[in-house]
């Protein structure tokens, strides 16, 4: 399967009941989701909007659970989008729907 996901703060860390600490950058919380993304050892690539990862449901979920929880250290709440596209048997498809893509836009001469 194929996750493309997006996680992203909002609020004030530190301590969410009290509402205490300072403001964070959002590229600093994105930073720390897309380490753990890379250290996953998952074929990922990351693009302005969005972070991809492949695997299986199981390793693809705790590992955007785990990114997701890296950028709740950075707000009080945390916003999450989530899009799978999910095929059994099938694997390397982070980079083959892409050469798919490329080959039939040859064919029409782009």
């Amino acid at each position: 399967m194929i996750v493309a996901f997006s996680v992203a703060p909002s609020g004030t860390p530190g301590d969410v009941a009290a509402g205490t600490g300072e403001d964070a950058s959002v590229h600093t919380a994105v930073a720390a989701a897309v380490k753990v993304v890379r250290e996953s050892g998952l074929p990922n690539n990351t693009s302005s909007m969005f972070t991809e990862i492949e695997g299986e449901w199981d390793e693809v979920m705790d590992v955007v659970k785990r990114a997701t929880e890296a950028v709740g250290r950075y707000g009080s709440r945390v916003s999450l989008v989530l899009k799978a596209d999910i095929r059994p048997g099938h694997t390397g498809e982070l980079t083959g729907k892409v050469s798919r893509l490329e080959h039939a836009l040859e064919k029409l001469g782009q």
